[in-house]
């Protein structure tokens, strides 16, 4: 946004025009700006500002309305910062990253961080596999490349939210490191927590609670993460899960949930 200052050049946008002066609502009236594309206007503090990009109407080919090569899309700044939202919250933005094979229990895990925490009064949502695949990636299949963009989408989201402040429960299987990575890069160092279900193949499939396994032996479904297309393993998660422990005895998803709460407590997320 720029001003409409009583300077007859204002930079707008990143392109330096000439603007007439403004200032009152009746100057606005009567001033011309036939040779201007203006959307909207907002009266803010006795002072005009344009909401939206002024383009000349007529402009040789070596003069764009932009910033960058991409038709004129340009980062906007903003004056309340991510620190702002963190003190409104009492809390910092984070992406907790649930990666793991079908039937490991990733979502059953984000859920149930999400009601303690919601318990606590910590703000978080989760972005789960499934869910967003009715909608968001709706339009994505299941090959590698559709994979990739189905986790680079869900990775936008995530970091968006996680810079609203949000703890972000991410539960995906997203079986390829190098797009776990891609997110991993997309928010500050440290709010980026991966979490390997580190439930072997044999235990997952014994499970099988939607039948994908039974289908994918049976060759009724082709590129079945674990069978017949790879599960990469992290290979330094922040936190790694195992649905047994020392003795051998399971691990309830509420003990897998606290593992991960106190690690976010502990780094100082609330």
């Amino acid at each position: 946004m720029a001003s409409l200052m009583s300077s007859s050049s204002t930079l707008v946008s990143g392109y330096r025009t000439q603007l007439p002066a403004i200032r009152s609502q009746q100057h606005l009236q009567r001033t011309d700006f036939s040779g201007f594309r203006f959307r909207d206007f907002k009266l803010l503090n006795s002072k005009f500002q344009i909401v939206t990009k002024v383009c000349p109407r007529k402009s040789s080919a070596s003069t764009v309305c932009s910033s960058n090569s991409r038709g004129g899309v340009q980062l906007q700044e903003t004056s309340v910062t991510k620190e702002d939202r963190q003190r409104l919250l009492h809390q910092k933005g984070c992406i907790v990253w649930i990666t793991g094979l079908s039937g490991a229990g990733k979502s059953t895990v984000a859920f149930t961080m999400e009601q303690i925490l919601m318990s606590r009064g910590k703000l978080t949502y989760v972005l789960d596999g499934d869910n967003i695949r009715h909608g968001l990636c709706k339009d994505l299949g299941f090959s590698a490349a559709d994979r990739q963009e189905n986790i680079r989408r869900v990775g936008e989201v995530a970091t968006l939210f996680a810079d609203a402040g949000l703890i972000t429960l991410v539960s995906f299987i997203s079986p390829y490191k190098r797009d776990r990575d891609i997110v991993r890069q997309m928010v500050p160092p440290g709010h980026f927590i991966e979490v390997f279900m580190n439930v072997p193949l044999e235990v997952c499939e014994r499970r099988d609670p939607k039948g994908l396994y039974k289908l994918a032996r049976a060759g009724k479904i082709k590129g079945f993460t674990g069978i017949d297309d790879p599960y990469e393993k992290p290979e330094l998660p922040e936190i790694s899960l195992q649905h047994v422990n020392e003795k051998d005895d399971p691990v309830s998803p509420n003990q897998m949930a606290s593992t991960v709460i106190r690690y976010l407590s502990d780094k100082g997320f609330f």
